[in-house]
This record gives structure tokens, sequence and C-alpha cells, in this order.
């Protein structure tokens, strides 16, 4: 097979392609190049080391597409044996998308379920591009059902752009099919592995991606969204790909750091389309020595492990400073929004103790700070014929008329005990209601 190269390889594969012609020349004259040789093959193979080693989260996501990249079939007839296939969700049909079936591990019966890409235009059209519809998603559950009926391990290889999102999937429920997915594998009762071992896309991972162990090789990719697509939604504009790659955290390197991923599958270098049995040998030690670990818990264990593992995924900061500066800020607001006045020499006046002061209608001693607001206009309050009754002097006539211009004075407690022993019951009950309404 030809091999397909990616632009930042070019400089790799122009070499190995010198090297391939000068051992043909040299076989054809009878030669011996072998020194010259041996310098290219090493410099080839730095070449490749610094280029592998740097390599951008859009590099990657590249790498993650290679078309000669391992499927889930190839790992399949590379690290398990007598594998059977299981078609259909005993609903609406078979999903080419999804694949799955009975296989042995090492010996081990097992259940393995993967997403499945195609090769070629005719292939991929089948397999819908890794895509998978609601079918496909029940027929995963479908046979997880039937590894918990029979206590055998699950092994889901995950390599997808995402769920279908046509409408014949909308209306054939995809959104319940995978919610439905997410809760099922939650509480199953056997050991899950899961393998990234390409694209891990959104909601169209997480279907079969609820693991104990998640596992993703080295140059595999996970994301929310594409690239492409995170691109577009926030820049409106698909060409800035890479930058949005590098924003999202996709890499292996990010979700370790985050505890998102329990284990990098190590690639050969150059990436596993270079080297696809190298791959599957790392793939199958991983899932081997997992599955050995797992299958000692009991289904208690299993099930609450993996719950735990999902409540604890994610980073976050509390930043008590600024949780003070906002309680700060709510008590100042607090303190001004009473509207009660300060005295000369003390602070702002306790909310109920200002509404306490207001609501008996007495006016502040002469020593006091200024009236609060509500004590004024209590004083103002209507009186017996409507009008706001004014305050008076002590001995001062109620019934006098009032004087343009003259300050208003707070009345005394001498008049207030004047007013209420010359009032009656009525009069002062009807004075109550005035400063109520007040």
């Amino acid at each position: 097979m030809n091999q397909i190269g990616l632009d930042f390889e070019q400089p790799v594969l122009e070499l190995e392609r010198k090297i391939e012609e000068l051992k043909r020349f040299a076989s054809e004259e009878g030669m011996d190049v072998t020194g010259e040789v041996s310098q290219l093959e090493h410099k080839a193979e730095q070449l490749k080391r610094e280029i592998f080693r740097n390599l951008t989260p859009w590099q990657r996501t590249l790498l993650a597409r290679h078309p000669q990249r391992p499927y889930t079939l190839d790992y399949v007839g590379m690290v398990m044996e007598e594998f059977t296939e299981l078609s259909g969700d005993r609903l609406f049909g078979d999903d080419k998308a999804i694949v799955g079936g009975l296989a042995r591990l090492d010996g081990r019966p097992l259940v393995v379920i993967g997403h499945q890409k195609g090769r070629d235009t005719k292939d991929n059209l089948k397999r819908n591009f890794g895509m998978a519809h609601p079918e496909g998603y029940r027929k995963a559950l479908r046979l997880m059902k039937l590894a918990e009926k029979f206590n055998l391990p699950v092994v889901t290889f995950i390599d997808t752009p995402g769920a279908y999102p046509g409408v014949g999937a909308e209306e054939r429920g995809q959104a319940e099919a995978i919610a439905l997915n997410l809760r099922e594998m939650a509480l199953l009762k056997v050991p899950i592995v899961s393998v990234v071992i390409g694209e891990g896309g959104s909601g169209g991972a997480l279907g079969i991606g609820v693991p104990n162990r998640l596992l993703m090789m080295e140059n595999a990719v996970y994301f929310v969204c594409t690239p492409e697509a995170c691109s577009a939604i926030l820049w409106r504009d698909s060409t800035k790909a890479a930058d949005a790659a590098r924003c999202l955290g996709i890499t292996v390197q990010d979700l370790v750091r985050l505890d998102v991923v329990d284990e990098v599958v190590p690639e050969p270098l150059g990436g596993a389309h270079r080297d696809a049995e190298g791959a599957a040998a790392s793939v199958k030690s991983a899932l081997v020595r997992n599955i050995r670990v797992l299958s000692k818990l009991t289904a208690e264990e299993l099930v609450s492990s993996r719950i735990e593992k999902y409540r604890h995924i994610g980073k976050y900061r509390e930043d008590s400073a600024g949780i003070s500066a906002e309680v700060g800020t709510a008590t100042a607001e607090a303190a001004a929004g009473t509207g009660g006045a300060t005295g000369p020499d003390v602070g702002p006046e306790p909310p109920v103790a200002a509404e306490a002061a207001a609501g008996t209608g007495g006016a502040t001693g002469p020593d006091a700070g200024p009236e609060p607001p509500v004590a004024a206009e209590a004083a103002a309050a209507p009186g017996e014929d409507g009008r706001a009754e004014e305050p008076s002097e002590p001995g001062e006539d109620d019934s006098a008329p009032d004087t343009p211009g003259a300050q208003e004075e707070p009345s005394q407690p001498e008049g207030i005990e004047q007013e209420s022993s010359s009032s009656s019951n009525d009069t002062s009950t009807e004075k109550g209601d005035g400063v109520a309404r007040g």
C-alpha cells in the first residue's frame, strides 16, 4: 500500500523515498551502499523524532483521521480471536457504523463493540463515515446487556467524529438512544474498558464510552465538537480549525492532566498508520492488564467506582478573595439600602432599629442625629381631615394657622402627651391608622 503523507510528514517521506531509490539502484548495479543507506536512515529517524515530538493539537487531529490508521475491525483482527459479529438492534435495523460481537482476548471471552469507518468512498458510505444512527447505539446496548447476562467484560473502540445528525436519526430518537446508553453503561455490572483509537467526537463517543477505564492512543483526540465546527461557531470561519484545536484541549496530554483519560497507549514512532501491528500490540497489552485488574472487583464495586470516576472529572478553583469581596459589597449595599441617617459620631443605624424607631411615630431628641426618613414620613401622615399634620411647638394650639415660610420643628414629647391626653380613643385610632398608611 502506498503511504499517504500529511503535510508535516513530507520531509520524512521524501527522505524515505530517497533511501528506497538508493537501495534499488544499488541492487540493480551490484553496488555496496550500506554505509550511505545507514546514514540516511539515521537521519530519517532523527527527523521523524523531531517532528512527532512537537506535534500541534491540529496535527494530532489530522493523524487521528489518517485514512490508513487502523480501525475497530483491524484491531479486533490483530488483538482478539474467534470474533463473531452480532447485528441489529431488534427494533429498527442494523447500523454498519457500529460493529460488535463476541470474541476472546488472550483466551478470555468478552463482548467487543466499536465505531467503524470505511477505507474508500463506497465503504465510507456503507459505514456512514463512522457516524452512528440510533439503531447503532441500541445495538451496542443490546450487546452490553448480553455481556451483563453472561458476566462478560466489555471492550469498546471509539473512533467517530460524532453521532449522525440527520433528520431520520433525530426522528428515530438519536438523543434518547445516547442518553439511555449513558445511564445503562453507568450501571452495568461487568467491567468496561474503552479505547479512543482515533477521533472521540462528543455524544457519539460517549454513547459507547462510559467505562471503568478510559484508554487513549497517543495520537488520538477527544473533543466536545470538531475543531472545524468550533471555529465556525466562535469565529464564523472554519479555516481557523487549528486555533480551535489548540483552545479545546483535545490531545491525550490535555486529558490526562484533567483526569479524563486513565492511561495513554503508546504508538509506534510516526503514528499507528505506519506500524499497525506495533500499535495493536500496545493496545492488547493495555486491555489485558486493565481487564485483569477490573475482573477482581465485585459488581457493586464496579458500578460505584465507575460513577465516582465521572463525578470527580473536571478541575475548578475557588477564589476566596473574590467571594469575600462579593460578600463585602453585598453588606455595604444592604447598609446603604436602609435609608437610615448617621449621627455625628456613629455609623449607619441598623435596618431593624430604624424601622422600629419609625414605627412609633415619635420624633428624635434634640441631641440625636437627623430624623430617619421613615419617621419623617410618619410625622407628615394625613390627619383626621385628610390633610398632612404639621408638627407643633410645645404648648401651641393645634388649630393655629400655618405660618408661611415657618421652619418645621420636630414635636416634643410633652406635646405628644398633651395631644394624646386631649384626644379620644377613636381619634387616637384614626391617627394611628394615618401613621400606618404613611
